[in-house]
């Protein structure tokens, strides 16, 4: 249990996808120009990592990392299919992108239309794919732990991208120096979110 929830506060905190990584920087740029966007889109994303890293964990552990198919037959023992995995994932991934999209677009139609292209282009985000690569190449040993870094990793992205969000609101009526004026100064106060979400490198995990 302990393990489970230092991966969990590390992905949110110490390994963020964003401030650690700099993955999904361009919808994170592009949306985070109000707080309620943001956060519609922050919960796609969590949603979308929440469940895909445990799946794609679960098809890497039992079908595709080299002797997974022994289950199936001792013949299968020396099979390596680990040369499929950027297909499958994405596959998995965009399967979750498209029942996003349309539970968003039945539910949520003002919401759809202010995230544009930027919703189905979550299929093609690196840090969703990110997440599934992380927990391939770190060789987590349970489903629990790949679960609660899926879930630690969206959690990340969404407060990286609401906390931003909010940020840039209050700066329009803020005093910037022309020159700095949009991605400036957004590129700047990323920079600063990103030292400070450093200091919690320091946490004994």
């Amino acid at each position: 249990m302990e393990n489970l929830v230092s991966i969990f506060v590390r992905s949110i905190f110490i390994d963020n996808m964003i401030f650690a990584y700099f993955l999904g920087m361009c919808s994170y740029i592009a949306v985070s120009k109000n707080v309620k966007t943001s956060a519609g889109l922050g919960l796609a994303v969590l949603f979308v990592l929440g469940l895909t890293v445990p799946i794609n964990y679960l098809l890497n552990k039992y079908i595709l990392s080299d002797g997974a198919l022994a289950w199936l037959s001792p013949n299968l023992k020396n099979v390596d299919l680990s040369f499929l995995s950027f297909i499958v994932f994405i596959a998995v991934i965009a399967s979750f992108v498209q029942i996003v999209e349309m539970g968003v677009e039945r539910f949520a139609p003002a919401l759809y239309s202010s995230l544009g292209i930027f919703l189905p282009l979550i299929a093609v985000n690196c840090a969703i794919l990110g997440g599934s690569l992380f927990m391939q190449e770190r060789s987590y040993s349970s489903l629990g732990e790949a679960t609660a870094f899926g879930l630690g990793s969206g959690i990340g992205w969404f407060l990286a991208i609401v906390g931003i969000a909010a940020i840039r609101e209050r700066l329009q009526y803020s005093n910037v120096p022309v020159p700095l004026r949009g991605l400036g100064i957004t590129f700047i106060v990323t920079g600063l979110m990103g030292i400070a979400f450093m200091c919690f490198m320091g946490i004994n995990m």
